[in-house]
């Protein structure tokens, strides 16, 4: 047991002292020490062995890159990369995450003092997470405040069912899933059906990351735009401070873009996404929810399994944090559990209308 031992890596005096006002005023939490650079943060490992590290993305005499790739091959630990809000802050971010970093968090606007408590609470959050994915088990936080349901955004409706061929793949992820989200994609052939994903990300990432994944895959992938059609080979993945739909006009599938509040205080929201998959594509859908921490999906993989579409979970051992897909398995919600390299096949047969259903 005892504290969270937690290394503060950052070239700006400035941001290490932040840091560690916030990191420190949290229960269960020790900063052990600083460090301005990569040479510096090496040394202080050998030396204070901590449980996590936070790591600034742009360092001197070292990049972060360089540095979590070492680190990753001789010493590997849960660490959780500081990066600014830019585009290339976005790409190394992205970069890191596939280099085994747990998560990320981006820099407060310092000179905006109300942003500083919601800054605090997810940097205290991630790195609680980060210690239990190599550490221990993660102790629960309290919710903040009152969250809200999928209601406030798009009410509950009877399913419209169309006939049509054209099927959907949904896709929901957040702590770990930009690398699970990858790994489903490059197992999907280029005809694959329509595909919609939300991942909690933050404004300014999710562009990158789409990006990112249209280099990287056989498919065309791209962060969805308002009024985007659906079609077979494209994926859509959710602006970072939009809610994604799924829309039916007329014998079309259509992204439509919503602004409304933050659901299970994310936006977007998985659970909006699956509810408006379900109204739109009925039975003609298959849904998976990938690694993240929370229940976000979870509660729309139950609806749509309800309603009889296939539904799979990632399960525990491929998961990075099994907080929203066990939460989903938990409820009833997963016709099956597969591990991470199984599920664009079970996404695929299910859409072939060779699923499993009432399996797990």
């Amino acid at each position: 047991s005892g504290p969270i031992r937690v290394l503060i890596v950052d070239d700006s005096a400035l941001i290490r002292k932040l840091l560690t006002e916030i990191l420190s005023s949290a229960p269960g939490i020790e900063v052990v020490g600083t460090a301005s650079d990569p040479y510096l943060a090496r040394d202080r490992i050998k030396a204070l062995n901590p449980d996590v590290l936070t790591l600034d993305v742009e360092m001197p005499r070292m990049d972060g890159i360089t540095f979590l790739r070492n680190l990753m091959r001789l010493r590997p630990m849960p660490v959780v990369m500081v990066s600014s809000l830019t585009e290339q802050g976005a790409d190394v971010t992205l970069q890191a995450l596939e280099l085994g970093a747990v998560d990320f968090v981006t820099k407060p606007k310092l000179d905006v003092s109300h942003t500083l408590k919601d800054y605090a609470e997810e940097l205290i959050e991630k790195v609680r997470v980060a210690a239990g994915v190599k550490v221990r088990a993660l102790a629960r936080l309290p919710d903040p405040a009152p969250l809200k349901t999928t209601d406030a955004v798009l009410p509950k409706a009877v399913p419209k069912h169309f006939r049509t061929t054209d099927r959907i793949l949904a896709i929901g992820a957040s702590t770990g899933g930009t690398e699970a989200i990858k790994e489903v994609l490059l197992r999907l052939p280029p005809d694959a059906p329509g595909t919609v994903i939300a991942q909690h990300i933050p404004a300014g990432f999710s562009a990158a990351f789409a990006e990112r994944m249209n280099r990287q895959t056989g498919l065309t992938v791209k962060e969805a735009a308002d009024g985007d059609l659906v079609i077979p080979g494209h994926v859509f993945i959710a602006p970072g401070d939009r809610h994604l739909l799924l829309v039916r006009d007329g014998a079309r599938y259509v992204c439509r873009l919503n602004d409304g509040e933050p659901v299970n205080r994310h936006k977007p929201s998985v659970d909006v996404l699956f509810r408006s998959v379900l109204q739109a594509a009925g039975s003609n859908a298959a849904a998976a929810l990938l690694t993240g921490m929370g229940a976000d999906g979870a509660q729309g993989l139950v609806e749509l399994r309800e309603a009889g579409v296939h539904t799979i979970a990632q399960d525990e051992a491929s998961s990075v944090v099994w907080g929203m897909p066990g939460e989903a398995v938990k409820r009833g919600g997963a016709c099956e559990v597969l591990p991470l390299e199984a599920i664009a096949q079970g996404l695929l047969r299910a859409a072939r209308g060779q699923s499993m259903a009432g399996t797990g």
